[in-house]
């Protein structure tokens, strides 16, 4: 009875933190309509904050808590929404999802480079006045930090339910998100109370992180703290994003459990430590699986911002004909190294090609693409390769079946999901990532299924060889850049085909309307089961790819952050465009290398300069997030620019037969060893940066210089770069209104004869 009392306190005191946690998800999406994934990473970073100020300078503690919980975060979260959230009205639910995880990814790349993970001496949290100031209850033994925990939990409940219901500025904050400019009439200032808002959550998310550090008992680890508070979505969820109390009853039943298993489960099951973890994970599949869908007000808007237009049938076979003659002049001077990256980032835009399929097709979201690349490669592991050694190669037949293998599994998380839309989509394959990272890639240990032995995972680490399909053998590096680069470019005719049939203008219908789809007698379900199949089936195979390219891979390369990397990249690239996943991938897995290496190299060759050098490597790790959280402003993606200025240098043909034959020139030179591949990586950017703006400057002076006309000033340059004309002056009367006396034209009502002027 001692145990179950004892587990049954440090449940509801575990429960507690995760509702504290949780709370501050429920303020900010209540009061903007936002769903704070960043929430953990905030929590994590005040948790390191605190312990600098706290351990690392030696400042008292309620000092540091002071500024931790009363000026920093506060004004981190009302800066996050002055800056980054407010431009995220009228956007669609995934650009507010990508630029939310931006900001997460952001945050744990900025802890990371602050604090280094793999510093000697340990960083040592512990609890409020000590692990020996120690109370009993029910003859329990219980600290105070955590009496203090569960105390604040009961006040913070109480707290907001008094702020949301019976205070004017609460009911002003609620209404804040229904409809601001409704608000604004009434003498209200939505901007004003949403930064409140944030400010509060960001506060919340801060005491959450500082209290449940040091009951946990882990070591202060970026990845490690961000997901313990991750884990508190399920409580939110359970409250449907708006009900406290029902949050509440979420969080205890969480910590509850969580500890319940602990005491109960056998020490026998060598899983148990792994459920432990995914329990949080599991409890928020089925949450969002059983309780009744609320309707998510950020689906309300009816037009958003993002513009895509897809290419016809012959652009794309252009562009994949260019695109592999490309690839393989690169192969003739690359070296191993560089052509080994190029390989892998292909890999990575085939996983990507998965998500532009779903999401910008059909309009679902995926949060765990990578996590269908682990199952492919683990199939592929066990059943699709031949020979040992050097001499070992995956077959065609294990390609297939990794492939209908992820097929089959994205049908069972998409069928009990298929209700779901939006937001609760997008956790829900969170959810799975998360259980695949805990549970599916942590057993490294032996099992026994119907008579048969075998290890899901051996050893953590799985080898993976490269295929050889019939008589051709892909193991060489250059056969293996040009097999990824011909299946991504038919994956991408593929795409396109999709999109012009009669199945993708049903996708395309379904993005914008299923309930107008239903109407109209299509199925919804099997539309949904279809896509996610697909999408599945490809991310598998360029799963399996990349582990081959890797030739040995760990659970660490199918993270979940990973997989949130990916679809923020892919979104910041163009989610609507096969050419966003190539931009994705060879970002990811080519551009940062590339430039952590440059950097490192530049740092070892100026040794005097080096610390600028390792500043600006650090500062590379943050560049993605800081890319995706600029999508408030670009919804439509990086392509929709880079097409609009590729049409501007097809309208203008010498122009590009100049950009041509400079590359051309580079990569001649290049193949005679004239240049070494720095030089044509540099030479390159200019061409492609420099010279079509320079070029199409210089093109449209002499235009107009052969015309005999002056170039045409904007208008707000009127009257300052020249003198305005009576052309200009009869333009502005005429916008105005006036009449050719100087007088405003009498403005008519409905009804009322027109006048002639006295």
């Amino acid at each position: 009875m001692q145990q179950f009392v004892q587990y049954t306190i440090l449940g509801l005191v575990l429960g507690g933190v995760y509702f504290i946690a949780a709370s501050g998800l429920v303020v900010t999406y209540t009061t903007s309509g936002i769903f704070n994934f960043s929430q953990g990473a905030i929590a994590m970073l005040a948790a390191f904050t605190y312990w600098q100020l706290r351990w690392g300078w030696g400042w008292p503690a309620p000092i540091a808590l002071l500024v931790v919980l009363g000026v920093l975060a506060p004004a981190l979260g009302a800066v996050l929404y002055q800056v980054v959230m407010k431009n995220l009205r009228g956007t669609s639910e995934v650009t507010k999802i990508v630029v939310s995880v931006g900001v997460m990814l952001g945050f744990l790349a900025l802890a990371t480079w602050v604090w280094n993970p793999t510093a000697s001496s340990p960083r040592n949290f512990q609890k409020f006045f000590g692990a020996n100031a120690i109370v009993e209850i029910f003859g329990v033994r219980i600290t105070w930090h955590e009496i203090i925990s569960f105390v604040l939990a009961l006040g913070i409940a109480a707290g907001i339910r008094f702020l949301f219901v019976r205070t004017r500025s609460g009911v002003a904050m609620r209404a804040v998100v229904d409809d601001p400019e409704l608000l604004e009439l009434n003498g209200g200032r939505p901007e004003r109370l949403a930064t409140i808002s944030w400010a509060g959550g960001a506060f919340l998310a801060a005491l959450a992180g500082i209290l449940i550090t040091p009951i946990t008992g882990s070591s202060m680890s970026a990845n490690a703290l961000t997901l313990l508070v991750i884990d508190a979505f399920a409580a939110a969820m359970f409250g449907r994003l708006k009900s406290l109390p029902r949050t509440f009853v979420g969080a205890i039943v969480l910590g509850l459990t969580n500890y319940y298993v602990v005491a109960y489960f056998p020490s026998s099951w060598t899983w148990t430590s792994a459920f432990r973890q995914s329990i949080p994970m599991i409890m928020l599949f089925i949450i969002l699986i059983i309780l009744p869908q609320d309707r998510l007000r950020g689906t309300t808007v009816l037009r958003t911002r993002e513009r895509f237009h897809m290419p016809t049938m012959r652009t794309a076979w252009i562009a994949a004909l260019v695109l592999v003659v490309v690839m393989f002049s690169l192969q003739t001077i690359m070296q191993p190294s560089p052509m080994k990256t190029l390989a892998y980032g292909m890999t990575l835009a085939m996983i990507a090609l998965s998500l532009v399929l779903l999401t910008g097709l059909a309009g679902e979201i995926n949060l765990a693409a990578l996590s269908f690349g682990a199952i492919g490669t683990i199939v592929v592991f066990h059943f699709g390769t031949t020979g040992s050694g050097l001499d070992a190669r995956m077959t065609l037949w294990g390609i297939v079946l990794a492939s209908l293998v992820c097929a089959v599994v994205g049908a069972v998380v998409a069928l009990p999901a298929l209700r779901l839309r939006g937001l609760y989509l997008a956790l829900a394959t969170m959810a799975f990532g998360v259980f695949v990272s805990k549970m599916v890639l942590s057993e490294g240990n032996p099992r026994r299924l119907f008579g048969r032995d075998f290890t899901i995972f051996p050893g953590g680490t799985l080898r993976i060889p490269r295929p050889k399909i019939g008589p051709v053998d892909f193991n060489s590096d250059k056969a293996f850049l040009t097999l990824v680069t011909v299946l991504f470019a038919l994956l991408a005719i593929g795409l396109v085909a999709i999109r012009h049939s009669g199945y993708g203008r049903r996708l395309a219908a379904m993005k914008d309307s299923p309930a107008a789809c239903a109407t109209l007698g299509m199925s919804v379900v099997r539309l949904k089961l279809s896509v996610f199949m697909l999408s599945a089936a490809v991310a598998g195979l360029g799963g399996v790819l990349m582990s081959a390219q890797l030739g040995a891979v760990s659970a660490e390369r199918f993270d979940i952050f990973l997989s949130l990397s990916l679809l923020m990249v892919t979104v910041v690239g163009g989610i609507g465009y096969a050419s966003g996943a190539l931009l994705a991938g060879l970002f990811l897995g080519c551009s940062l290398l590339a430039m952590t290496n440059t950097l490192t190299k530049l740092g070892a060759d100026y040794a005097s300069i080096q610390a600028i050098f390792a500043f600006m490597i650090s500062a590379v790790t943050v560049l993605p997030a800081t890319i995706g959280i600029t999508m408030g402003k670009n919804p439509s993606g990086a392509v929709t620019d880079i097409v609009k200025g590729l049409n501007d240098i097809k309208q203008a043909r010498p122009l590009m037969f100049t950009i041509i034959g400079f590359e051309v020139g580079i990569w001649l030179l290049t193949a005679t060893d004239v240049l070494t591949n720095w030089n044509f990586v540099i030479l390159t950017a200019i061409n492609l940066l420099v010279v079509p703006p320079l070029g199409g400057a210089i093109m449209k002076k002499r235009a107009y210089a052969k015309a005999g006309v002056a170039p045409p000033t904007p208008a707000e340059f009127i009257g300052i770069d020249r003198a305005y004309t009576q052309l200009d002056l009869d333009e502005m009367e005429s916008v105005l209104g006036f009449d050719a006396l100087g007088v405003a034209a009498p403005v008519l009502h409905e009804g009322e004869p027109a006048h002639a002027p006295a």
